[in-house]
Parts: C-alpha cells; sequence; structure tokens
C-alpha cells in the first residue's frame, strides 16, 4: 500500500521538486542525506530531524498523539486498534504539517540557513 502524505500548502505549490533533491532530479536517500551532513561536519542526524518534529508536536502543539504518530508512518495503537482503524487522518495531518511548517518558517532566516555543499567540495 503506497503511502499518503500531506504537504504543507507551501510544499505543496512546489509538489514536484523534493525537499532534500538529489543529483539526478530525484529525492535524495536517507543516507545520502546522512553521508552530506557528516561532511558538513554538523552533528545533527536524519533520525534527528524526525525527533525534533516530533517532540515539537507532542510539547508544543495541541494535536493528538495519533495524528503525530501518523505522520511519522508509525503504527498507532494495537492490533485491534489498528484492524477498525480505517481512515488515513489525511485532513488532520494536513493540518499538523501546516503548522510545522509554520513553526519551522518562522525561525528561519538567511543567518541560520546553512547551503548544503556543492558536489566534490568537502
Amino acid at each position: 500500500m503506497e503511502a499518503v502524505m500531506p504537504l504543507a500548502l507551501s510544499a505543496a505549490e512546489n509538489a514536484e521538486m523534493p525537499v532534500f533533491p538529489g543529483q539526478k532530479g530525484g529525492a535524495l536517500s536517507g543516507m545520502s542525506l546522512a553521508m552530506l551532513l557528516r561532511r558538513m561536519k554538523v552533528t545533527t542526524t536524519v533520525h534527528g530531524f524526525r525527533s525534533s518534529f516530533r517532540d515539537w508536536a507532542g510539547e508544543a502543539s495541541s494535536f493528538p498523539r495519533e495524528v503525530a504518530e501518523a505522520a511519522l508512518a508509525h503504527n498507532v495503537g494495537d492490533a485491534t486498534e489498528r484492524a477498525y482503524r480505517r481512515g488515513d487522518a489525511l485532513e488532520k495531518r494536513r493540518k499538523l504539517m501546516e503548522a510545522w511548517a509554520g513553526y519551522v518558517g518562522a525561525r528561519a532566516s538567511a543567518s541560520n540557513i546553512r547551503p548544503f555543499p556543492q558536489r566534490g567540495v568537502r
């Protein structure tokens, strides 16, 4: 089954462009992103991006735990609950991602964004 991931409206405007574009126009793989972060000599991990989102959703937002977990494509509840839960909470997840985009966007400025190094530059 294919996962349906909601995009914040700002991201949906450029939906065909990956958040982390790879060399050949597709999305950057998790391993490639990890190697890039290592070359940039930052202590951030790929999992850290997801963890930051989950911490924010649980501590700074009023979205239910189940919506935050679904946004991370985690299984929610036990086998019985999952058997009865048929929906995908797409609109709730979309609202969550809009709020996350607003939170992250409000903190981004030219002074705290590091560009990815060009290929071959270390």
